[in-house]
Parts: C-alpha cells; sequence; structure tokens
C-alpha cells in the first residue's frame, strides 16, 4: 500500500518513513527542501535498504498537488508533517504561516476526498493546550487560545481536518498531539538537523557541548516547579515515529471508533530543564557551559502528556527513555561534526 509523507525528509517525517517502511508500506515523498536535504534519502536507504520515491513540491501549488495525485492515484492515506513550525517567527510573519501551513492543508484534503477512500494522520501538537489547568494533560482538556500564530495553526487546521471528516463518509483522520520529540535514529544515519540558530533545548545542548554554541541559556528558575525550571514530556523521535505507523494502520483496517480521533504522544513523565541538562552531561561525559537568564515570553510552566488514551486504543507505549534519546542525539551531533 503506497502511503503519501509529506515534509518527509524533516526531523519527525524522515523517521516515519523508516518505521512505515520497515512495516511494509510503499513511501512517496514530498517536500519542498526549505528545511530539509535531499541527502535524507540515503541515510534512509542506509537503515531500510530502500529508497522512498521523492517529489520536490510545494503544497501551496494547488496545480501541482493535483498533478502529483494524478500521477500517484494508487495512494490509500498520507502522514501531514509539512509546515512552517518556528513560534517566535510565526509572531514576525503571520501572514506567511497562515498561507504555508493552511493553504496546502486545503489542497491536500481536497485532494484525498476526492478518492474512493483515503486515511489522514495530521501532524499536530500539544501547544493546543496552552497553559493546562491540570497535569497530565488528557485529549479531553480544553483547548486554549493559541499564544502563536503557528499554534493557531495547529488548532485551525484540526478544526478543518474534523469538519471534512463530517460530510466525507470514506474520509478518515487521525490528529497526533505531540508533546516534546528529541533524539535520533540509533543507527545515526538520519537525526535532527535544524537551519540556523536551534529553537529547541535539545539541539541547544548538542551544539553547545560540540562547541558550535558558547553558552546554553536556561529561562528561568523561579518557576512554581521542583527545581524552579520549566518542565516538558520529551519523547523520542522513534517512538514518535512508529505511533504514526500504528495510527494509518489502525485507519487502513478501520479500527477507528469515530471519523476523526485525537490522541497525545509523550511519555507520560515530565523532566525540567535541569534534569536534562544533567542527564545529558551523565551520558555523554560533557560539562555543558549554560547560565540562568531572565524567563523567556510565552513559557508554559509545565506540560506532560496522560498517554492512557494512545495506550490502550492505538495499543502503543514509549519504550525509550530520556537517557536514551539524549545519548542517540549527542552521536548524531558528533557524526555531523566530525568529532571522535
Amino acid at each position: 500500500m503506497r502511503v503519501l509523507v509529506t515534509g518527509g525528509l524533516g526531523f519527525i517525517g524522515s523517521h516515519t518513513v523508516v518505521e512505515l517502511q520497515n512495516a511494509g508500506y510503499e513511501v512517496v515523498i514530498i517536500d519542498d527542501l526549505s528545511n530539509a536535504s535531499e541527502a535524507v534519502l540515503d541515510g534512509i536507504e542506509a537503515i531500510t535498504g530502500k529508497k522512498p520515491d521523492f517529489e520536490k513540491l510545494d503544497l501551496r501549488d494547488k496545480n501541482a498537488v493535483s498533478a502529483f495525485f494524478k500521477k500517484y492515484a494508487d495512494i490509500v492515506g498520507a502522514i501531514h508533517f509539512a509546515a512552517s513550525k518556528a513560534v517566535g517567527e510565526s509572531v514576525h510573519k503571520p501572514l506567511l504561516y497562515y498561507e504555508n501551513n493552511l493553504s496546502s492543508l486545503v489542497y491536500l484534503l481536497q485532494e484525498l476526498t476526492a478518492k474512493d477512500s483515503a486515511n489522514f494522520i495530521f501532524s499536530s501538537s500539544c501547544t493546543v493546550y496552552g497553559q493546562a489547568d491540570e497535569l497530565p494533560i488528557t485529549e479531553n482538556a480544553p483547548v486554549k487560545p493559541a499564544e502563536s500564530p503557528y499554534g493557531n495553526t495547529k488548532q485551525i487546521g484540526e478544526e478543518i481536518i474534523r469538519d471534512t471528516t463530517k460530510v466525507y463518509d470514506k474520509f478518515k483522520a487521525i490528529a497526533l498531539r505531540y508533546f516534546n520529540p528529541i533524539g535520533a535514529h540509533p543507527s545515526v544515519e538520519i537525526g535532527e538537523l535544524p537551519l540556523g540558530v536551534p529553537q529547541n533545548l535539545v539541539p541547544f545542548i548538542t551544539q553547545t557541548a560540540a562547541g558550535l554554541r558558547e553558552q546554553l541559556s536556561v529561562f528561568g528558575n523561579d518557576y512554581p516547579t521542583a527545581d524552579g525550571t520549566c518542565v516538558r514530556d520529551y519523547i523520542h523521535v522513534v517512538d514518535l515515529a512508529k505511533a504514526h505507523v500504528m495510527a494509518l494502520t489502525r485507519l487502513v483496517e478501520d479500527k477507528n471508533k469515530t471519523n476523526y480521533e485525537v490522541f497525545n504522544l509523550g511519555t507520560g513523565t515530565g523532566s525540567s530543564v535541569l534534569e536534562v541538562i544533567e542527564t545529558f552531561e551523565q551520558v555523554s561525559g560533557q560539562k555543558l557551559n549554560y547560565k540562568i537568564v531572565d524567563r523567556r515570553e510565552g513559557d508554559v510552566v509545565a506540560a506532560y502528556a496522560d498517554t492512557d488514551k494512545a495506550n490502550s486504543e492505538l495499543g502503543w507505549k514509549s519504550q525509550l527513555s530520556l537517557a536514551d534519546a539524549l545519548r542517540s542525539a549527542w552521536d548524531w551531533e558528533k557524526k555531523v561534526r566530525g568529532i571522535e
């Protein structure tokens, strides 16, 4: 069965392509290469023994999307990762984010709903919950007003998909709300490779340890947490990728309970920034140069998932630890930088 993966050369997309191919799916990737490299195809092939089909395409080009679906008429489903994702940038460039993240989604759905049947997995985010009233966060937690245009595109994206499933009986969808994906494939053939200054904690940690960054900033140590730093749910990207395969298979095998479902994907455990730093130092043997600085605007105090629904309904559970993820992230950083 052939599956489309948009943004399939990105961090989470490439790991998901690996797991899809390992599970026996045929994969075709769409990526515009704005935040990824075509060389990732070689990494996927090195792991799985097979290079997926690849089309360089901008999903904002409606005619190109239509032509793609004519060429690949046998697609049974799509996993949609392609989106701009920098929270700070979205605040300064809202129209870019609304165009890129929403028009591409609409054009994809128009093609998929024209098929006899189609299955759709949406890359969503725990940002839809904002600062949750209760922890851990369940799928029933209220969706709060978004803190950024990026977060808003995830909320609106979910609404578009939900409305679409109401009127197209043969169209089924699952939104996967990720917490904080980190790590790299254990083969070290693929991993996270942010362009420019990293927006996320772990790439900044590994780049600081590798000497690319002079110092790591810890934004605030006066939060109401055990050590005063923010708490997040860090999930290994390989675990996350496997969840996508299980979600797609659930739809393909008609095991879904409704035509639109939502699942949280996390470990169920919160780790503070200082705990992540300490764990990294233990697994890498590197002493990190970090400094406590003022709080960063928009950071929630704590967010970690209630994973009971994914555990029971999808039959999925995270297997890899924070230490596993940080060790793989450091191995990947060393490979990329040529560090022995």
